[in-house]
């Protein structure tokens, strides 16, 4: 019994000491995301093409 006891006092002070992700960590994900987006556009803007084109065919067969 004393065993669970401690254990639940580990993981409860565990959740306190926890702090979660800061804003500069965030900042920095969204800079490599637009970083990323930025080098691949034109990969991106094609990959969005072709699947907006599929949709567009394939719900014209539905759709008749």
């Amino acid at each position: 019994m004393n065993r669970n006891k401690s254990n639940l006092k580990g993981f409860w002070s565990f959740l306190r000491e926890e702090e979660g992700m800061g804003t500069v960590e965030i900042i920095l994900i969204i800079v490599v995301l637009i970083g990323l987006v930025i080098i691949f556009k034109t990969q991106l803007r094609s990959l969005v093409e072709n699947v907006f084109e599929k949709i567009t065919k394939d719900s014209k067969t539905v759709m008749s």
